[in-house]
């Protein structure tokens, strides 16, 4: 007797607005629940003191989550000079404290303009990273310090949004993999004092410009009323850059064995793409070969 699954198949992408205090994996069961669905994953954590924009996928939009990790982001951090913590934000113990320089806002910019482009960061001891195996935070829970090799990152731009001494405000774009919680503290260390983060707000994950986020709240009330479906975005929303091809009959049914074929079409270059059936249905992602051939990347099972 096979095993009984639990939950509905449901399929696309919530952008849900993370509220403050809460992992990223605990957002993600609650989103799952109210929707009762069967299978969910997320793009990219927030640490659980931030904020912002955190992408559910849901159903079979789970196997497009791994294409939108390396998606370009939008903060707004909020760092306060003086005052360093173990884990660069509210969450850790003291472990610095230093005077808070007196500076206007236009050297305040200047000194940022220096992050911007192509930066090597070293990836903080408090984060995800694994090392033989174990995630760095689990290290530094037991003080023992490992060393990172520093990973370049590029800051596509950064702005002064506010500056009320000890507080500073800026807006971050940046790459994937970028840590704001160490650009605070590299920023503060060029201004010759210490900083950690107080607040962090994640306002864009790339391509989701034109989208508003659901709170928690906000998806309770759809579901109460019968309208969840309404906020679910399309399977492949985020990767709408990617081209889009269509298959006859004949193709649809090689694809969906995982078959590959040869395939041509005018403009259309090699790379991954998005692959729809003769009645506008969606069938899966590809990649075209520079020989013509299209391999089967992800099938979907609707």
């Amino acid at each position: 007797m096979g095993r009984r699954r639990h939950g509905n198949d449901i399929h696309g992408i919530v952008l849900l607005d993370k509220p403050v205090g809460v992992s990223s994996n605990r957002a993600l069961q609650k989103v799952r629940g109210i929707f009762q669905a069967r299978k969910a994953g997320h793009t990219g954590s927030l640490d659980p003191f931030a904020t912002g924009m955190l992408p559910i996928c849901l159903g079979e939009a789970s196997k497009t989550a791994a294409y939108m990790l390396e998606a370009g982001k939008k903060y707004r951090a909020t760092a306060r000079l003086g005052v360093a913590t173990t884990t660069g934000d509210p969450e850790g113990e003291v472990i610095q404290t230093c005077t808070v320089p007196d500076i206007d806002a236009g050297a305040l910019q200047q000194t940022l303009d220096r992050f911007t482009g192509e930066i090597e960061q070293v990836p903080p001891m408090y984060s995800a990273l694994k090392h033989e195996g174990k995630p760095l935070y689990e290290y530094a829970r037991a003080g023992i310090d490992i060393e990172r090799p520093a990973r370049r990152v590029t800051i596509h731009q950064l702005s002064l949004l506010d500056w009320r001494s000890p507080d500073l405000v800026f807006g971050v774009h940046c790459s994937k993999g970028t840590y704001i919680r160490t650009l605070a503290e590299d920023i503060a260390t060029a201004l010759g004092c210490c900083a950690h983060l107080v607040a962090l707000r994640r306002t864009l994950v790339e391509p989701f410009e034109n989208f508003p986020m659901q709170t928690l709240a906000q998806l309770q009330a759809e579901s109460d009323a019968g309208r969840l479906a309404e906020v679910l975005l399309p399977v492949d929303a985020g990767l709408q850059q990617w081209p889009r091809i269509e298959l006859d009959t004949i193709r649809q049914g090689q694809f969906m064995h995982g078959n590959q074929f040869g395939f041509s079409a005018e403009g259309l270059h090699a790379g991954k793409v998005r692959v729809y059936g003769p009645e506008n249905n969606l069938l899966g992602l590809a990649d075209l070969t520079v020989a013509g051939v299209l391999k089967p990347a992800r099938v979907f099972n609707f």
